[in-house]
Order: C-alpha cells, then sequence, then structure tokens
C-alpha cells in the first residue's frame, strides 16, 4: 500500500503540516503542526519571499522530526482557472492530445506558461459532448512551490488546487448525502476560496481576494494600535482594562464580517444564478477566521443558510494520549487544506 504524502499548505501567514496513514479501517492523523510566515511572504497565492517558505518548512519538518519526503501542495489565486467546459466526445488518448489546445480556447494564459490538468465528469452528455473539469495554473507558481519545498529537502509529488484540497478533507469527515450541496469556503489570511460541492463533484469554484487579514487592519486602523495587538485582539487573545475595546472590537469585527459575507454571497448568488443543480442546503468555514463569530453570524444572515464551522480531523482517528486533543480542535478550521492534501498519495492526478 503507498505511503499517503505529507500534507503541506503554505499559506498567507503560516505554514500547515499534516500527515496521515490510510488503511482498511480508516484514516488516521500521525503529525500535525504549524510553523508563521512573514508578512506579505505569499500575495495572492504568489510566492514573494521563497527563502522564507524555505526557513518555515525547515524548521516545522525539524521540529516534528518528519522523515518522509514525498510532499502534497496546494495552490491557489488569480493564477489559477478552474472551468467546467465541453468538448466534442472522444477517446481518453485522443482528449490527452487535444486538451491543451481545448484549454487555449478557455483560459486567458498562454498555453506554454500554464500546468493544465482535467477530469471527465460526463463522458456524453445529452448534446453529444463531453463535460469536463479543466484546471490550470501558472507553470511559475507551481515551480516557485515546487522548488521551495525542494530546498527544503523535500519531493514535490503532488500539486492541486486548494478547493479541491478542501473539499477531500470535507468529505472524508462529513460524507454528505447525494442529495446535499453545501458551499465549502476556506477563509485565509487575504484569500478566500469557495467550492460548490454536489454529488462529490465540483460545480463552482471561486477565489476572493479578501481574508482574515481584513479582520486586523481594520481593528488596527481604528483602535490605533500596533498588528500585533490588532491580531491578539481578533481572536480574543488580548486583555484590556478599558472596557470600551472589547465593545468597539466587536462592533469591527461584525462590520468587516458583514463585508466578506457579502463578497461570499455575491459569487454564491451567481452560481445559483448560472446552476441548474439546485439550491444550496448549508455553508461550512475554515480558515483561522472561521472561528470569527461575528463573521458566520455574518455570512449565516446574508445566505439564509445554516453554517458550520469546519473541524476536518472529525474523520481522522486521533490519538488522544499523542496529541493534545483542545489544541488540535483549536486550530482545526486552518488545517483543512492541509488535510485534505495529506489523503493523497504519489502519483495521482486530479
Amino acid at each position: 500500500m503507498a505511503r499517503n504524502c505529507i500534507g503541506l499548505d503554505i499559506g498567507s501567514s503560516s505554514i500547515k503540516l499534516v500527515q496521515t496513514r490510510t488503511e482498511k479501517k480508516g484514516s488516521s492523523l500521525m503529525t500535525f503542526g504549524m510553523e508563521p510566515l512573514p508578512p506579505q511572504t505569499i500575495v495572492d497565492g504568489t510566492m514573494m519571499n521563497q527563502s522564507a517558505v524555505v526557513e518555515g518548512v525547515r524548521a516545522l519538518i525539524g521540529r516534528l522530526k518528519i522523515r518522509q519526503k514525498d510532499v502534497a501542495l496546494a495552490v491557489a489565486g488569480h493564477s489559477v482557472i478552474i472551468k467546467k467546459i465541453n468538448v466534442p466526445r472522444m477517446s481518453k488518448e485522443e482528449l490527452e492530445e487535444q486538451i491543451s489546445w481545448e484549454a487555449e480556447h478557455h483560459i486567458p494564459f498562454a498555453k506554454e506558461d500554464v500546468e493544465t490538468d482535467y477530469q471527465i465528469l460526463n463522458p456524453s452528455t445529452a448534446q453529444g459532448q463531453m463535460e469536463l473539469l479543466l484546471v490550470a495554473a501558472k507553470k511559475e507558481v507551481v515551480h516557485d512551490y515546487a522548488t521551495a519545498a525542494r530546498e527544503a529537502g523535500l519531493i514535490p509529488s503532488v500539486v492541486e488546487v486548494a478547493a479541491f484540497s478542501l473539499q477531500n478533507a470535507f468529505e472524508l469527515g462529513y460524507k454528505p448525502a447525494e442529495t446535499e450541496t453545501v458551499a465549502l469556503i476556506n477563509v485565509g489570511a487575504t484569500i478566500s476560496t469557495i467550492n460548490v460541492v454536489s454529488r462529490g463533484l465540483s460545480n463552482f469554484t471561486r477565489d476572493v481576494t479578501i481574508g482574515g487579514n481584513a479582520f486586523t487592519e481594520e481593528i488596527q486602523k481604528q483602535l490605533s494600535v500596533t498588528y500585533e495587538e490588532a491580531d491578539a485582539f481578533k481572536i480574543g487573545g488580548a486583555e484590556s482594562g478599558q472596557e470600551v475595546v472589547p465593545r468597539e472590537v466587536e462592533r469591527i469585527l461584525g462590520h468587516v464580517g458583514d463585508i466578506m459575507a457579502g463578497e461570499f454571497q455575491r459569487s454564491l448568488d451567481f452560481y445559483l444564478a448560472t446552476s441548474a443543480d439546485g439550491g444550496l442546503t448549508r455553508i461550512y468555514l475554515a480558515g483561522g477566521s472561521a472561528k470569527i463569530p461575528a463573521l458566520r453570524r455574518s455570512v449565516q444572515q446574508k445566505s439564509r443558510l445554516p453554517v458550520e464551522v469546519m473541524d476536518p480531523f472529525v474523520g481522522l482517528a486521533v490519538d488522544a494520549a499523542k496529541f493534545d486533543v483542545a489544541r488540535l480542535r483549536a486550530n482545526a478550521p486552518m488545517a483543512a487544506v492541509a488535510v485534505g492534501l495529506s489523503l493523497r498519495q504519489p502519483g495521482d492526478n486530479l
């Protein structure tokens, strides 16, 4: 049995690493760790400070005593395009030859500048065509992430889109009914990824360039505190003798939460207006800011749907003697993409 890859989620504010083991009886958690990154290391999914990433990965694998080398990485942001397309029916061999030319009609980048992959969603539509999920990512972005992993002593075996990693983790733990259509929203520091999933398929994906840093920046601006103090207020980790501060923080969190929820809802409204798959039944939030109650309330109010904070560890057996379970649950929303990546095996396709 092939071993799972190390799941390595290199985000805008931190690196998350997860190792899992999959056996016939199910999957179990082997390792979990996080390492902060300096500001502006990753901007809109693009690596701006490769040396900081390499140092962070090395620190993490050293601290966790990681010996395995195969790693799965995720990319996101404007350098990644995901589209459903229809093409004439053809054999698998013909499709392999034609896919780069088909992609050229749908991807706003030169074909020599992107890595492309696809999945057949429907081999024969009513119109006599094939429906594909087409994915393209800029080669330079994929190269930068893979190079950082190699320089840290790892072997990049799988590179996939963060939205699909999130879906992998969700389906492992929540096993949704076929009648359900859910929206998975991963709220990163600077980018939020939306993935609408129905019957095990990704029906709609979009990256929204707003994330948890918006809360911190607005607290910093309105309360005239340092970025570190603002971030502590955001997560409730700071104490103050002035009673006005907590009330002000809650007001700011509510205001920014409304703005973010509005951005998410615009994307979901577009999906609902253009899809024949029916309405959404539930929304799951992941990412560090998913734990902010004001955001969850705002998303629930805007969508008029049940909203849950996703725990990617619910589908994994966790040894309470090995892990601090309370700490694990507290950091769970941030680990969703890394958990999904850790379920991949070397050589996996999209």
